[in-house]
C-alpha cells in the first residue's frame, strides 16, 4: 500500500462501516493544500483500492472499508454469564425465537 492509499484507508477507517462520499475523501484525507492542488486526487486511489478488494463502493460513489465477517456474528450475547445460563437451562434464545415470542406476546395484549 502506497502513501496515498494509506491516507485514504486511515481516513475511511475512522468512519467504521459508514459510507463516505468520494468528494469528501478528496477534501479531507489529504489536507487543504492537496485538495486545492487537485480536487479529485483520491478518485483513482479509491478505484485502485476497490479493484484490489480493500474497500467497497456503491453506485452513488460512496466508499467504505469492507466490514469484517466477525463484526456480523449471528449469535451475540449480552454477557458470557447469560450465555452460560441459557445453554445450561436448555432454553433456545436466538433471533427467530425471540421475534416469534414477542409477536405472541403482542397478540395476547
Amino acid at each position: 500500500m502506497d502513501a496515498d492509499e494509506r491516507l485514504v484507508f486511515d481516513y475511511l477507517q475512522s468512519f467504521g462501516e459508514e459510507w463516505v462520499n468520494a468528494k469528501e475523501v478528496c477534501r479531507r484525507a489529504g489536507g487543504k493544500k492537496r485538495f486545492n492542488d487537485d480536487n479529485s486526487w483520491a478518485r483513482p486511489v479509491l478505484q485502485r483500492m476497490k479493484d484490489r478488494n480493500l474497500i467497497e463502493g456503491d453506485m452513488l460513489g460512496r466508499f467504505r472499508i469492507k466490514p469484517s465477517p466477525d463484526s456480523r456474528l449471528k449469535d451475540r450475547w449480552i454477557s458470557p454469564d447469560i450465555e452460560k445460563i441459557l445453554r445450561e437451562s436448555g432454553a433456545k434464545a436466538d433471533a427467530e425465537s425471540t421475534d416469534a415470542a414477542s409477536d405472541e406476546d403482542n397478540e395476547q395484549l
